[in-house]
């Protein structure tokens, strides 16, 4: 069975923010040589590690809403210099869209069941053109 995590997104106000936090990391790998793939860190290794990696996301919280997701390719547990245990999260690049859903504020990551996920927004073309402001009332009123 497909399991998905939830991680609030610290620092990105936006999705748009967290595309171009995205390009950046990936800029800077490309100059220092490093392998061009986007990971990101976390302290919990998730121990349903199979589950996760049938097709499971990251789905990301921005300003207490979900409203992106990325697909999970791998989980790396590793020690870091300090000899604490993390993991890195190795997530597809490319960031999907999906309908508003609201989150209140927790820490670390949390397991997501497929049938609690949100849905992607199919029109992603009509979705971007949309300001985020009108996309997030409309939401509200379950209108889109």
């Amino acid at each position: 069975m497909t399991l998905h995590l939830v991680k609030l997104c610290v620092g990105a106000d936006s999705v748009e923010s967290l595309q171009a936090w995205l390009d950046f990391r990936m800029e800077q790998k490309r100059q220092a040589g490093e392998p061009l793939e986007q990971t990101h860190t976390t302290r919990m290794v998730p121990t349903r590690r199979e589950e996760l990696l049938e097709g499971g996301s990251l789905y990301w919280v921005i300003k207490g809403r979900i409203q992106v997701r990325q697909h999970l390719v791998d989980i790396r547990p590793f020690t870091d210099k300090s000899g604490v245990k993390r993991c890195d999260l190795v997530l597809e690049p490319r960031l999907i869209l999906t309908q508003y859903q609201p989150r209140r504020p927790f820490q670390g990551w949390r397991y997501l069941k497929p049938e609690d996920a949100p849905a992607d927004i199919r029109s992603a073309g009509e979705a971007v053109a949309m300001p985020e402001e009108m996309r997030r009332d409309l939401s509200e009123l379950c209108l889109i």
